[in-house]
């Protein structure tokens, strides 16, 4: 019987750096192929670095500045007919708009009444799903394009920013880049000014946490019996709710805002079989939309915030003024009504413009 005939010390050598060798490039295949599934391309970094070195800085444009209308929505605007009497009231040359809608739907004569919105879509939208982190995606698309045009100046998408005292939606595992400490809440309709709004289009750091730990808990379903107590034991946050107030205050930018709504709601507190007691807004309709009601929304000066024990009154600088310019929510037939008994007035830019702080 032949022994094995042992490899000589320059072959063993040869052969242990052969096996290291192919050890290292496997090492860097897996690698790369985990960096190609977790991380932005290059390509898509040199054309965000690129997007931002571009663009002009927020306080060297000199020319007229204008508002950037920012809707967001599933398919049509169902009140684009009041929408469009309203900006008829305007100057063109004070706003601009922009919608985001489904993928592939396009505004035109055949799905608007308003031609203030012909062609005013992105090409770029995406499949949005309420209380999800899309919400937000879509709304940095919106942004993002609005931003495009150096004479916008302000972005309306309309809200206001408290603390989250009693909601208990911070995840734990956003730690430490968002602290509990800067955890905020407001509603996902805001209005920003410029440099405001870059800090939301330029994050790349907070908006994956959000997409990762900040999830709407699935809703109650009767037909899923007991597995709903262990549905509703998952962690519960809706992301629009808190992104950008919540960005904003990491940026140290909660001395620029001013901390209440600009767009009224009125809120009712209601129980349906599917789903647990909670907040909803009330929809005004054609009995309840006349023009008393409207001008006593317009006459509100103050609000007062039930969760944190404060009354805000509603200045711009130093002198008071009406706490809303918007308010939601209403049907056709309000929206009728508005317009057919002259409610809605002439489209005062500087109502907007003339505001020095969020």
């Amino acid at each position: 019987m032949k022994k094995k005939a042992l490899l000589t010390p320059p072959r063993r050598l040869f052969w242990f750096s052969w096996k290291l060798l192919v050890a290292f490039s496997l090492a860097l295949c897996i690698l790369a192929l985990i960096s190609l599934h977790s991380s932005p391309s290059t390509t898509d970094l040199a054309a965000a670095s690129l997007s931002r070195r571009s663009r002009p800085p927020s306080d060297s444009f000199l020319g007229r500045p204008k508002i950037a209308f920012l809707f967001l929505t599933r398919r049509n605007l169902p009140l684009d007919f009041l929408w469009g009497s309203f900006f008829e009231n305007g100057d063109v040359a004070n706003f601009s708009i922009y919608i985001h809608s489904a993928p592939g739907f396009v505004f035109d004569e055949s799905t608007t009444r308003s031609h203030f919105f012909f062609g005013r879509q992105l090409e770029n939208s995406i499949q949005v799903a309420w209380g999800k982190s899309s919400m937000i995606a879509a709304e940095r698309l919106l942004l993002e394009a609005a931003l495009e045009d150096p004479a916008n100046q302000r972005f309306v998408l309309l809200s206001d920013s408290f603390l989250d005292a009693k909601e208990g939606r911070y995840n734990p595992k956003m730690s430490p880049a968002i602290p509990k400490s800067k955890w905020r809440k407001g509603s996902q309709w805001i209005s920003l000014i410029r440099s405001h709004a870059e800090v939301v289009v330029d994050d790349d750091i907070i908006f994956p946490i959000f997409g990762l730990f900040c999830k709407r808990r699935p809703p109650v379903d009767a037909s899923k019996g007991n597995m709903n107590t262990k549905l509703q034991k998952q962690h519960n946050c809706i992301p629009d709710e808190h992104y950008v107030q919540t960005l904003l205050a990491l940026n140290e930018l909660e001395g620029e805002l001013e901390r209440r709504t600009v767009t009224y709601t009125l809120w009712n507190q209601s129980t349906t079989k599917m789903e647990n007691k909670g907040w909803h807004p009330i929809t005004f309709t054609y009995a309840n939309a006349g023009p008393r009601q409207i001008k006593e929304i317009k006459g509100i000066d103050h609000v007062y915030y039930e969760t944190e024990f404060r009354t805000e009154w509603c200045r711009n600088n130093s002198t008071f003024v009406p706490c809303f310019l918007f308010a939601r929510k209403f049907s056709q037939g309000a929206a009728m009504r508005l317009l057919s008994e002259g409610v809605v007035s002439h489209f005062d830019a500087s109502a907007l413009l003339d505001k020095k702080i969020d």
